[in-house]
């Protein structure tokens, strides 16, 4: 297949690597060129100075931008997505974006005559770089089927969620989810670590109990439990994601009550300065708090 890929950023390059690697032909473009070098001077990939130029001759074109605002200017504006697809290509946002701002540009596509699609992944850049993301879609089942081959290039796991909006419906609720557990399991075992308990003992005998977590098994072991706070998925990026989420829950009048607890601590986070750093980040406020630092020997 012919993609054009837009965003090549910590998460958007890895990705793009992988659908090269899977044997399509990209087009690449990225507000800084030079995150786009890798991918042309060692994978192949065609460089477009544009938006638009990059949906020159594609089937698919991906976007993996920061936030809501920015997609709308990629896709909307004079050198844009819209202006520069074709035939029958298909837009697809990986972005974690507002079901709102989706569903706007859905209907703004649908007009011109062009499929989109909302697709946004979870897994973080170990799951882009491995492949193994976990891949929400929304929008019209025939676009997915025709577009889950390539999706699989992408990674492991690819869910259909219904119509258009309802990838980032469901993303929004998992990265919510994340945050509230991360905050909850700082609690608890700075409170076990405290009360006596080897922190090796409780995280095991938790994650292998009703209070298990993805976060608590698989993501604490590589960034929290070793004091490693270089991004895998920025503080900032989880800021943003809750503000959309409760935004979300704004609108559909449902109460958020530990959501609100979770961006008042995100906020925190950010006045600390450690925007850039790993969203574990939430736990050093707890770790401050209860004096206890919770780590893991190597």
């Amino acid at each position: 297949m012919n993609i054009g890929f837009i965003g090549t950023g910590r998460m958007g390059n890895p990705m793009a690597s992988n659908l090269i690697k899977a044997g399509h032909k990209l087009t690449v473009h990225d507000a800084n060129p030079e995150a786009t070098a890798r991918l042309v001077t060692e994978l192949g990939a065609t460089y477009a100075g544009t938006p638009a130029e990059a949906c020159a001759g594609a089937d698919f074109v991906f976007t993996s931008l920061p936030g809501p605002a920015d997609v709308e200017s990629v896709a909307l504006r004079p050198d844009g997505v819209l202006a520069g697809l074709e035939g029958s290509a298909v837009y697809i946002d990986l972005s974690t974006n507002a079901p709102s701002m989706v569903r706007k540009l859905h209907k703004t596509f649908a007009d011109k005559g062009f499929a989109m699609m909302d697709a946004p992944v979870s897994g973080g850049e170990e799951g882009a770089i491995a492949g193994t993301l976990t891949v929400m879609v929304g929008g019209d089942k025939a676009v997915f089927d025709r577009a889950e081959p390539v999706l699989k290039g992408l990674g492991r796991t690819i869910y259909y969620c219904g119509g258009i909006g309802n990838g980032s419906v469901t993303k929004l609720a998992n990265n919510l989810s994340s945050v509230i557990n991360g905050i909850g399991l700082g609690e608890v075992l700075t409170m076990g670590v405290k009360a006596g308990v080897d922190l090796k003992v409780l995280a095991e005998v938790i994650g292998a109990s009703t209070g298990a977590s993805q976060r608590l098994i698989r993501k604490f072991p590589i960034y929290l439990f070793k004091g490693n706070f270089k991004p895998g998925f920025a503080a900032a990026l989880s800021a943003k994601d809750t503000r959309l989420a409760l935004e979300l829950g704004e609108e559909m009048g449902v109460p958020m009550a530990a959501g609100a607890l979770a961006r008042q601590t995100l906020e925190e986070v950010l006045a600390r300065g450690w925007g850039g750093d790993d969203s574990d980040s939430i736990i050093r406020l707890q770790e401050e708090r209860a004096g206890v630092q919770l780590r893991l020997p190597e």
